[in-house]
């Protein structure tokens, strides 16, 4: 395992403020709860080698459109492409668009980041993500930044791609660890505190040796078909979701796993009350939901105000 560091580097507060848009999530729950913001499942449209989403999302002063294309083979070109479309709902002004594979994989993170801060018995980490993409990259840096975890590793298969991910990472002021050995992976998995998978896997990529309290964020599937965390480890978990409606259709991790849905609870429903202590691990299951493109606008046009 090697670590990468680097020196005179800008702070991660500097370059995006995860913890102010995970704030920013929890209140466009909130308005959603109060019948103030809404927004449709999203509409997905097949096409070669991937799949075109269209979300839209309003609330009283916003509403956005995002767009985005997902070609989870790509090598040559981003696996995520497309923008978000912001309008002012009062008049339909086009106030600007956002890049929409920056706002996912902020926006996504954030999300993530708001589950753990209410249900992570150990925010402090240490920190696994399986992963070496957008998304890994992205959520290393808000827990370091929203947590303040220290230790955190990138776990994946190509040493190449990791240091790079590393080295990114460490431009902006996030220093990691990264391994490529997969007997490593599951000695740090078994003893982590907080777990992310990444990936763009259809299969589990994470061993079932998580321990009873560990918090394990899921983030990489959004099909049906596609689980990164083996069923056996859903069965004995408490567990939770980013939006409920999207998930009974599209959170394969709990479809393959056959959960009865009675037992899930969507993240909005743990925002307010004194949070939950659940038996054995806490697993939260994010597939993505337009709301949350509007929180990322919502800050975004705040602060370029």
């Amino acid at each position: 395992m090697s670590t990468a560091t680097t020196t005179a580097t800008p702070p991660v507060v500097g370059l995006f403020d995860y913890l102010a848009l995970s704030d920013a999530v929890a209140d466009v729950l909130r308005a959603r709860k109060a019948g103030e913001a809404f927004a449709p499942e999203r509409l997905a449209v097949p096409v070669p080698g991937g799949v075109l989403l269209c979300m839209p999302a309003a609330d009283g002063a916003m509403a956005v459109v995002k767009t985005i294309t997902v070609h989870p083979g790509n090598r040559e070109r981003p696996v995520i492409q497309g923008e978000v479309t912001v309008l002012d709902a009062a008049t339909g002004e086009r106030l600007g668009s956002l890049d929409g594979p920056t706002v996912t994989a902020r926006r996504t993170a954030a999300v993530t980041l708001l589950a753990a801060r209410r249900l992570a018995r150990e925010p402090g980490g240490p920190l696994v993500i399986i992963g070496n993409g957008v998304q890994a990259r992205g959520h290393a840096a808000a827990f370091w930044q929203g947590l303040g975890v220290q230790e955190i590793v990138l776990c994946g298969r190509d040493p190449v791609l990791l240091e790079a991910a590393a080295r990114e990472l460490a431009a902006m002021g996030v220093t990691v660890a990264v391994t490529a050995d997969e007997a490593e992976r599951d000695r740090l998995t078994a003893r982590a505190g907080l777990i992310v998978t990444a990936t763009t896997s259809s299969e589990p990529v994470l061993v079932d040796n998580v321990r009873d309290g560990a918090f394990v964020a899921a983030v990489g599937s959004f099909t049906p078909q596609a689980a990164e965390l083996p069923a056996s480890l859903v069965e004995r978990a408490s567990l939770f979701v980013d939006d409920l409606a999207s998930a009974k259709v599209e959170a394969g991790d709990y479809l393959r796993a056959g959960v009865d849905w009675g037992r899930v609870t969507p993240v909005e429903n743990v925002l307010d009350d004194a949070p939950p202590r659940p038996a054995g691990p806490i697993v939260f299951k994010s597939v993505g939901h337009a709301l949350f493109d509007l929180a990322a606008a919502r800050q975004a046009f705040k602060t370029r105000r």
